[in-house]
């Protein structure tokens, strides 16, 4: 990848359906800082005011397939019955002109992308309670009591991994502004401590 990608750090945002992760990285968004977001490739179906390559690249099964063979994903899962995959060429991409990149991923895909990319930060992005955690749930109606108790019970496996994170945030309701805070925080501080990197 070369010298110029040693200060590019990989952002990993990471933390239980319903915690609140696409609220973050909208708000991160704002800040304007040239972070490059990586559009997560799926094959679920848009849910109402989503985009084709805004927020994820919707594909059919048979080419989410095609890219798995052709090794094209950094990482790749089953999350509730649709795939979802980081693009390796838009990370590699983004981190050769010396960006610092941000990705969204499940538990086991931030492990994963933290074993192929030394100069990444897991950020494990908290509910201040499994209580508050199935009340924000319940408000995205967007899925039925069976799959909402599927949720919460993957979430109550997930918050025991958070030992694995580098740093764990709790978003409280309301505070969304304060959590965007302490992520850009702790990226300063990474850029501050980050002298060399890069794929392996």
């Amino acid at each position: 990848m070369g010298d110029q990608v040693s200060n590019s750090l990989l952002i990993v945002i990471s933390g239980p359906s319903g915690v609140g992760k696409d609220s973050v990285l909208e708000q991160m968004r704002l800040l304007k800082e040239p972070w490059h977001y990586v559009v997560t490739a799926t094959t679920r179906h848009p849910r109402p005011g989503e985009n084709d390559g805004i927020e994820y690249i919707f594909l059919k099964q048979e080419l989410f397939n095609e890219m798995i063979h052709k090794n094209e994903f950094l990482e790749y899962a089953n999350v509730y019955g649709n795939q979802y995959g980081i693009p390796k060429n838009q990370v590699e991409e983004a981190m050769g002109l010396g960006k610092d990149v941000i990705a969204k991923t499940d538990i086991q895909g931030a492990r994963t992308l933290k074993g192929k990319v030394p100069n990444s930060i897991l950020i494990f992005i908290a509910p201040p309670s499994i209580k508050e955690l199935e009340r924000r749930l319940k408000e995205r109606k967007t899925s039925d009591e069976r799959d909402l108790r599927r949720r919460l019970a993957t979430a109550k496996e997930e918050m025991q991994s958070r030992g694995d994170f580098d740093h764990v945030i709790v978003n409280h309701s309301g505070y969304l502004e304060k959590t965007v805070a302490s992520i850009r925080n702790i990226i300063e501080e990474a850029k501050r401590d980050t002298k060399s990197g890069g794929f392996e």
